[in-house]
């Protein structure tokens, strides 16, 4: 698994930057997150990232803060709204982007929303099936902004309808990508068997991601540990094998 240099663990406390952000102990990032234990950090030009396993499912959920401004987007209410609040700290939750609808990515959605505030976003596929309204309804190429910093959307059908991934280009080492359930290390997103999704989603990943996109880009997935393209295309014949 690939290990950045530039990665950082939360010790709770405040930094010299723009605006007050968590101070950090610098450590290597690793993404391996367990439910109860530390929360992952790690700061790229532009953003601080804070990964954080959450239940019942161990659910990734993602705290992308602009260092210059101080405003947060979260990826994914999965659970536990009170860890995630305290994660937030000082900062201002202005939105919470869901990658998909399935309800163990919603479970701390209504929660979040009503503490904060915050405006909650998911692709028009899928957000009739949130456990509250969307504020606004994203498609295949939409911008996301979090303070001074845009990430861009990519729809990646087959998991669900309306499965989405975030990127972000401002970084000049490596793009980020939050997949959800769409790509993990291994092998694409659970399709139930059914050969037309996985050639959705087979196809998506192919155009819109390994496509584009560098070997470098650290892909971080709605479960489990982080990756990155360039450990995972080689098996992109395989995967299409096996159909799964």
């Amino acid at each position: 698994m690939p290990v950045a240099h530039d990665a950082l663990r939360w010790q709770g406390g405040h930094s010299d930057d723009d605006v007050p952000i968590p101070t950090e102990e610098l450590v290597p990032y690793t993404g391996q997150v367990s439910v109860g234990g530390d929360a992952d950090v790690r700061t790229v030009p532009g953003l601080q990232i804070t990964k954080v396993a959450t239940p019942p499912f161990e659910n990734n959920c993602y705290l992308l803060r602009c260092t210059g401004t101080g405003e947060t987007l979260l990826v994914d209410a999965a659970g536990d709204a009170p860890r995630l609040l305290e994660l937030v700290g000082d900062g201002r939750l202005a939105t919470v982007v869901e990658t998909h609808s399935h309800w163990d990515h919603v479970q701390a959605l209504a929660d979040m929303r009503a503490e904060t505030g915050a405006a909650v976003l998911a692709h028009e596929a899928d957000a009739a099936d949130l456990p509250v309204p969307a504020d606004r309804l994203l498609a295949d190429g939409d911008t996301v902004t979090v303070g001074h910093c845009s990430l861009s959307v990519i729809s990646l059908e087959g998991h669900t309808p309306g499965s989405l991934a975030l990127l972000y280009q401002g970084d000049p080492e490596r793009p980020h990508l939050w997949s959800g359930d769409s790509l993990f290390p291994g092998g694409p997103g659970n399709t139930d068997k059914d050969p037309v999704r996985f050639a959705a989603l087979m196809d998506d990943l192919e155009r819109k991601v390994f496509g584009p996109l560098p070997d470098e880009t650290w892909v971080y997935p709605g479960h489990g540990t982080d990756t990155t393209l360039g450990a995972e295309r080689p098996s992109l014949p395989e995967w299409r094998a096996r159909g799964w």
